[in-house]
């Protein structure tokens, strides 16, 4: 018996976990199960051969299975349907395990010990077809018998007198008897009810008589002839041993009572001899028959107080039997069915001990004398089919033998495709197995075709070689429509399935400006590595929201409504993976920004990556507040990646704005001339390591005008842009007839004499080093640079926040 154990997506069903008893035989069989879209299916293997689907009744949809036995070329299966709780329906297969019949509804079940499930059926050993379930009925657990393999069902007749000889009132099926099926999980322990091969016909249970199994009222019964008649032994509980191959039993009281005696009996429970074992009483925990040639010894444990050490008592039984049992001492049994001598197809009748005959049996003494089959009756065969393992011959048997015959061919008709794990995600560069199943057609004779949607298709003459799926491993992400074609000469059938296959998500870059004004749009963009994922989900998160905003697109818009710093996080989603960014942004009413360069020694230094960033943003915002007193809560400076090393210096208002803005307009002006003059002075400076002074420049000569968020400047603006187009065109229209006026090439030439001293007039001095916007690397770039940074902790501004940034036009003159 084979089988995997349960994997995260694919789930197999391992027979040798859940089987309870599992009786291994030539046709056993392997299982798995697939989960597709929420409901299990189950495949079968029959000698090793190709995976097939279980096949249950049509509305039968199990949500738990598990394999009571496979022995006699047949699967017994209690199956958990989708409206069953503590209940299970026993389903028997044919010899390939493949088709299941309904054999008894609403088994009862219970959780062992240890959590695990036990379904209340139980196989009598040594006669093969005999089984007991407990039924649940109107909500009361019943008892029922059967001699054919689930055929038929009964319930037990309960016996005629009790204990003490008085007559037992008990009409069926009103009230009859009742028996506890659980096996014993403890190996210790006889169990609440045994059997044995080498003494069949013979079992011993716990249960009690009336409407329903207790739980409470219990006592001991016994059966000599395989469960058709019941006597009382016990009015209490105890546990019971076969000694001597079943010749003997063994009683020992169940009780959490120390007790120091046992009982034998020699003549199937009718009397018992009283023995003690022990001069002390003990507290039981266990006993253990031990297997051999003589099975005549008991090892007993436990101990003589709840403080005290473990203590093994060995019983030795030896003595108590006289002789060695010869042929006289046995007598033949037949098996019987209510009367009825054939069960399973067969007359058999069995030698066993007579009872009273207090000799020692050897391991072979007890079996079957004769075995001759029936002729075949109604009750021989299930539907039309005879039950797996029944013997019977002639009579019915050509009647409901089945005939083969040639079956008309039918188009193709529910055809499905799915993956052996049943999820609609695949990963790109792993293998993504499909399974096509069809619910009719004739599967020899219809070809078959599977697209995969990615420009690969194959084709296959008949279902055989598709058995155990269709591999295929894709090399780019993205929605693939899998298509199945099914054709044969009478029809076809489509089916169609949409696969994801995703690429992890290995990085997120969050890119967002530095700050932003107040209640304007801020364009907020992602950047996934890699590139090429596939439809990824996007969840935006922005300040102290608890709702995110969800998008198929890595970019969005936002308005930040309050002042201050905000937070921005989001999350990408592929497949089964997601990975988040964070950054911060600084919200004002208004701001100013100047780009600022360093002297070049600063770039033999600059290992570009975030935290250096950051740490050097925050020492020229401390050198600038050294030298000029201006508030530190007022200056912001951001380090842009990559080389040559720049750096955008952004001037804020202060945090208690009053109601007259234009004051505070005019003092942020202020606090601009003056932070300007310094940088133009080279009186920013900061020493790197020992013997690195970097001197810190303003990049362009005039500083960017005020931004902020009122109407009238964006008017005022928008007047200004289209004054500079007219005056762009009228230049243009000026150059391109210039051969026509002659006088316009000596008033330019002026001009141009006239702009050139102007520059010259305001140049720094020969000292300073002289940086043109020309070095500067492009915005795109330093974007891209970012990207190409390994993001490692903080961000690269004072407000810690690290993104990549739109450097805004300045003006020159």
């Amino acid at each position: 018996m084979g089988g995997a154990t349960s994997q995260s997506e694919k789930r197999w069903v391992d027979f040798n976990r859940v089987v309870r008893p599992l009786l291994l035989s030539a046709a056993a069989v392997e299982g798995r199960q697939v989960t597709t879209g929420g409901r299990a299916s189950y495949y079968v293997s029959y000698r090793r051969e190709a995976f097939a689907q279980i096949k249950l009744p049509k509305y039968s949809l199990p949500k738990d299975m598990h394999i009571i036995s496979t022995d006699e070329n047949q699967v017994f299966a209690a199956v958990q349907e989708w409206n069953q709780n503590d209940t299970y329906n026993l389903y028997i297969s044919d010899t390939r395990g493949i088709y299941f019949t309904l054999a008894m509804e609403n088994i009862k079940s219970s959780r062992g010990l240890m959590g695990n499930i036990i379904i209340e059926l139980y196989e009598v050993a040594g006669i093969k077809g005999i089984f007991l379930a407990n039924k649940k009925v109107d909500e009361q657990v019943k008892t029922y018998i059967t001699y054919n393999k689930g055929r038929d069902w009964r319930l037990l007749q309960a016996p005629d007198v009790d204990l003490r000889g008085s007559p037992v009132h008990c009409l069926l099926p009103f009230c009859s008897l009742h028996l506890h099926l659980q096996t014993p999980e403890n190996p210790y322990s006889s169990g609440r009810i045994s059997s044995k091969a080498t003494a069949p016909g013979l079992v011993v249970a716990t249960g009690n008589i009336g409407p329903e199994l207790s739980y409470t009222d219990i006592s001991v019964f016994i059966s000599s002839d395989g469960g058709n008649m019941w006597r009382q032994i016990f009015d209490e509980e105890y546990n019971v041993w076969f000694l001597d191959w079943g010749g003997a039993l063994v009683a020992m009281k169940h009780t959490p009572l120390p007790v120091r005696h046992l009982w034998v009996s020699f003549d199937e429970g009718h009397s018992w001899d009283k023995y003690g074992f022990t001069p002390v009483p003990l507290f039981v925990d266990g006993a253990l028959v031990e297997a051999g040639v003589e099975t005549q010894i008991m090892t007993v444990f436990g101990h003589f107080s709840l403080r005290s050490e473990w203590q093994l008592v060995k019983v030795d039984y030896k003595s108590i039997f006289s002789r060695r049992c010869t042929k006289e001492d046995y007598q033949t049994w037949h098996l019987l069915n209510q009367g009825e001598p054939c069960v399973m197809g067969e007359r058999k009748i069995f030698k066993k001990r007579k009872p009273g005959a207090q000799c020692a049996l050897g391991r072979d003494s007890s079996g079957t004398v004769v075995s001759e089959p029936c002729v075949c009756a109604d009750w021989d065969f299930e539907w039309y089919r005879r039950i797996v393992s029944n013997n019977c011959t002639d009579g019915l048997r050509e009647k409901y033998t089945a005939k083969a015959q040639v079956c008309p061919g039918k188009a193709p008709r529910g055809l499905h495709v799915v993956t052996t794990d049943g999820r609609l995600v695949a990963e790109q560069g792993h293998n993504a197995t499909f399974i096509i199943l069809m619910e009719e057609g004739d599967l020899q004779r219809t070809n078959i075709q599977l697209d995969f949607g990615d420009g690969i298709a194959v084709s296959y003459a008949n279902f055989s070689p598709i058995e155990d799926g269709i591999k295929h491993v894709y090399k780019s992400a993205g929605i693939f429509q899998v298509t199945a074609y099914a054709e044969n000469n009478l029809g076809s059938d489509t089916a169609v399935l949409f696969l994801h296959v995703v690429c992890p998500v290995e990085h997120v870059h969050l890119r967002v400006p530095f700050v932003a004004i107040r209640n304007k749009d801020v364009n907020i963009s992602a950047v996934v590595w890699p590139s090429q994922l596939g439809t990824l989900t996007y969840f935006w998160w922005f300040g102290n929201s608890t709702k995110p905003l969800i998008t198929l697109d890595s970019s969005i818009s936002f308005t930040f409504l309050a002042e201050g710093t905000n937070t921005i996080t989001v999350q990408v989603a592929a497949g089964n993976a997601l990975i988040q960014d964070t950054k911060d942004i600084a919200v004002h009413e208004y701001f100013q920004s100047q780009l600022l360069s360093f002297s070049p020694n600063l770039d033999f230094h600059n290992p570009d990556i975030p935290e250096w960033r950051q740490d050097i943003g925050n020492v020229i915002k401390r050198a600038l507040v050294k030298v000029t007193s201006v508030p530190e809560d007022q200056i912001l400076v951001a380090v842009f990646p990559g080389l040559p090393t720049s750096a955008e210096l952004f001037i804020l208002p202060p945090k208690n704005l009053t109601e007259r803005r234009k004051g505070n307009e005019e003092d942020l002006e202020q606090i601009v001339e003056m932070l300007f003059n310094a940088l133009n002075q080279n009186l920013v400076q900061f020493e790197l390591k020992p013997g690195v002074q970097v001197i810190v420049y303003v990049t362009q000569l005039t500083l960017a005008p005020l931004v902020d968020s009122s109407a009238g400047r964006s008017s005022s603006a928008m007047l200004m842009l289209l004054s500079v187009v007219f005056v762009g065109l009228a230049v243009f229209l000026i150059y391109k007839f210039k051969r026509k006026i002659p006088w316009i090439n000596i008033y330019a030439q002026v001009q141009h004499d006239k702009e050139q001293e102007m520059i010259g007039s305001v140049s720094q001095s020969e000292n300073a080093p002289k940086i043109t916007l020309s070095e500067f690397t492009e915005p795109e770039e330093l974007l891209d640079k970012e990207l190409d940074t390994r993001v490692i902790g903080g961000i690269a501004t004072i407000a810690n926040s690290e993104s990549t940034k739109e450097i805004p036009n300045c003006t020159s003159v």
